[in-house]
């Protein structure tokens, strides 16, 4: 309920802080002999534009009020219902103090003195007060200590999440690495006899055609994708260590539809 009512509390002084600014800017155009009609045409073309500050300062202003307040143990003074009740209220306080302090002058005067009492009582409030007061409790020993601690707690929690992520990385590259090394114990024969299909007189052969794919297919059962490509740079590596190198990949045209493999484009 206290959080609420600081939330409609807010509400409320900031609709009566706008109507008060904007009553002092009609007011002062007027005094500097500006026409009615180009102050009303100023107004209705800048509505959007206010309408659109004055959400995102809600917005601003609700999230520090209904939830990340100040730590109490470093902000013992501002973070109190009682101090926030009056930081969300400074423009009606302000309107008051200008009310009573108006009476008896005449309308003018009346609705002058309300608006500046809301003006500047919100700006002493929310511009000098506030910064000021959050200041010093920060200086204060013991918010300078648990925040130093808070900020070491921070950095811990963030330095064992780095490590806890660095070592599920190192964990899956070696868990990669020992996989690779396991297919290619079970690969090298393959792959031996697929250079030889590359370089034999049979390599366009239907025949060989048909060996190679039927061990591409092997392969895709054995590890999908990655084990295909670790048994064709297998297979390139021991036919470019024999010399016997071959101008046609010929091994990514006989996979082409096996599991993922396609054949590579020839633009």
């Amino acid at each position: 309920m206290a959080r609420r009512c600081l939330k409609l509390t807010h509400v409320a002084s900031t609709i009566w802080f706008v109507i008060c600014v904007g009553y002092l800017l009609i007011l002062t155009l007027h005094q500097l002999r500006f026409h009615w009609w180009l102050i009303f045409s100023l107004s209705g073309q800048s509505v959007i534009v206010i309408f659109v500050l004055i959400s995102l300062y809600l917005f601003a202003l609700f999230r520090g009020v209904g939830g990340a307040q100040h730590i109490p143990v470093e902000h013992p003074f501002t973070s109190t219902r009682s101090y926030m009740g009056f930081y969300v209220a400074a423009p009606l306080l302000g309107g008051l103090a200008g009310v009573a302090g108006m009476i008896g002058e005449n309308i003018h005067q009346f609705t002058l003195g309300v608006a500046l009492g809301t003006l500047g009582t919100t700006f002493c409030v929310w511009v000098i007060l506030d910064p000021a007061a959050s200041l010093i409790e920060t200086l204060l020993p013991t918010s300078r200590q648990h925040r130093t601690a808070r900020l070491a707690r921070a950095e811990a929690e963030r330095a064992l999440l780095r490590e806890k992520r660095d070592g599920l990385l190192a964990e899956a590259v070696a868990r990669e690495e020992q996989e690779y090394e396991r297919w290619r114990q079970i690969l090298q024969p393959q792959a031996e006899r697929l250079a030889a299909l590359l370089t034999g007189d049979t390599a366009d052969s239907t025949l060989a055609e048909q060996e190679a794919a039927d061990i591409g297919a092997r392969a895709w059962q054995l590890g999908g994708l990655s084990c295909m490509r670790q048994l064709r740079d297998m297979t390139v590596a021991i036919v470019n260590d024999r010399k016997d190198r071959t101008d046609t990949d010929y091994v990514s045209c006989w996979w082409d539809g096996i599991g993922d493999w396609r054949r590579p484009s020839l633009e």
